[in-house]
Parts: C-alpha cells; sequence; structure tokens
C-alpha cells in the first residue's frame, strides 16, 4: 500500500518498468518515484537507458513490462498528444522550427492551447523569454539568425511556454560552449527556484549531474544502480561503476 500511495502522489513513477529493442534490454526493471518539483539528473554511460527511460513519460517509447505513472495516471491509459502538450521537452541543439520566427517557435503549443486568445499567448511569450534570457529584440528572429546558445534558449522557453508542471531534458546543453553551458545552468537553476516544476534531465556529465540535480539517478546496463541526493552519490557510491563515476570529483566536494 505504501509504495502505491509513493506512485500516486509522485510527478512521475516507474513501476517494474523494462523496455526491450529486439534482443537488447534498454531499460531493465527500473522501479522509482520522483516527487513533485524535484530535479533529477539522469547520468550513466551512452546505452544505458537513459533517453530511453525519459521517453517512456512523454509516451514516446512505450514499456514492454511495468507502467509509467504521470500524476498517479499510467501513460498507456492517456492520450498521448494531450500528455506530450502537458510535459515539456527540451533536446539537444533545440530543434526550432526554421520557418517560424522565435516568438511563434515559443508560441507554437501556446496557441494551440489557448486557441483565439492571442493576448495570452503573447503574454506566456514574453514570459518565458525574459526567464530564460532572451533579449526581445531577438523575438522577429529566425532560427538561422541565432547562436547556438540562443536557439538553446528558444528550445527551453518553447518547452516551458505551454507552463507544464513536468519538464523533460535531454542533453539540452552539450552542443553549446563552455561559457554559455554555464548561463543556461544558472537560467534553468533559477526557472526551477522560480516555479518548481519537476524537472527530469539526462546528461553524460557528472559534474553537470551533481551540480544541477537535487536527486541524482545513475543508470549501468538499462538498471537504475542508485538514485539518491549528490551527497549520497559522491560519499557512498552504491556501485562499483558509480565509484569509477564519481572519483575524479570526491576530491573537491569531499573537501
Amino acid at each position: 500500500m505504501a509504495n502505491e500511495q509513493t506512485a500516486t502522489m509522485a510527478a512521475v513513477a516507474f513501476e517494474h518498468v523494462t523496455k526491450r529493442f529486439g534482443d537488447v534490454t534498454a531499460i531493465d526493471d527500473v522501479n522509482l518515484a520522483v516527487e513533485e518539483g524535484a530535479f533529477v539528473t539522469i547520468i550513466g554511460s551512452s546505452g544505458c537507458g537513459k533517453t530511453t527511460l525519459l521517453k517512456t513519460v512523454n509516451a514516446l517509447v512505450m514499456p514492454d513490462e511495468g507502467r509509467v505513472l504521470v500524476h498517479g495516471r499510467a501513460t498507456s491509459k492517456l492520450n498521448p498528444i494531450e500528455l506530450r502538450r502537458s510535459v515539456g521537452y527540451a533536446i539537444q541543439g533545440s530543434v526550432l522550427f526554421p520557418h517560424l520566427t522565435v516568438r511563434q517557435n515559443i508560441g507554437y503549443v501556446p496557441s494551440l492551447l489557448n486557441q483565439r486568445d492571442r493576448v495570452r499567448t503573447h503574454e506566456a511569450v514574453e514570459k518565458w523569454m525574459d526567464l530564460v534570457g532572451l533579449p526581445a529584440e531577438l523575438a522577429e528572429r529566425f532560427p538561422a539568425e541565432l547562436s547556438g546558445g540562443q536557439a538553446q534558449r528558444v528550445g527551453i522557453a518553447r518547452a516551458l511556454a505551454a507552463s507544464p508542471d513536468i519538464l523533460l531534458m535531454d542533453e539540452p546543453f552539450s552542443a553549446v560552449d563552455a561559457i554559455t553551458r554555464t548561463s543556461l545552468q544558472d537560467e534553468l537553476k533559477h526557472i526551477h527556484q522560480q516555479t518548481g516544476i519537476t524537472v527530469l534531465f539526462v546528461t553524460h556529465d557528472i559534474d553537470e549531474a551533481l551540480d544541477l540535480g537535487d536527486r541524482v539517478l545513475v543508470m549501468e546496463g538499462g538498471r537504475a544502480v542508485q538514485y539518491t541526493t549528490p551527497g549520497e552519490v559522491l560519499h557512498a557510491p552504491a556501485t562499483a561503476f558509480v565509484e569509477r563515476l564519481v572519483t575524479r570529483k570526491q576530491s573537491v566536494y569531499a573537501r
């Protein structure tokens, strides 16, 4: 009963989720709950199942076994289009609509939700441009006229513009330079503090995982091998793999 109650109260819950692609098991019996308002970073080696797990939340991937719950409701029982409109999704490279301006890209989903209420859509665009640090003068530019960092900010703003309470991010900052990446990380921390949104953030970077997340999920071979606070991952790695992952960071964080 306690596990059922935890899953019901969680923003996202994975109940013994397994996903296979042919003979390859991408996700292997993942069972955990993400609390409302948590910032969860998901880290592991390439091919460990991070992105596949993320995609089960918005039903881009459906599990072969187990189920995924979003606010207590199984994704298999939800309309996938409606689910995706209510869950923000930002990926590497932003993937903007090239024929739409910044304003139109950010306002795309709000315009669908608000229908003819253009004022409400306009307000949403202005709000999120400001929160992600985009100057107003960029609103009428097209994606080809933006820098990499600006385009990534537009992608984040677009993911947030429908005011979702869950944001999925798949290595969104990996294609930008180090200075821009630090700036984007700071903006994301600010947005999380301001909105209380639940964030699931996939990364290959242990620094990013430990610095951004208030919870860290470490995956290895499709399995969730540790799910805890950054400090616990550093001071009490659960497996030899986790220990190797954090060894070079321990001398900094353990002071």
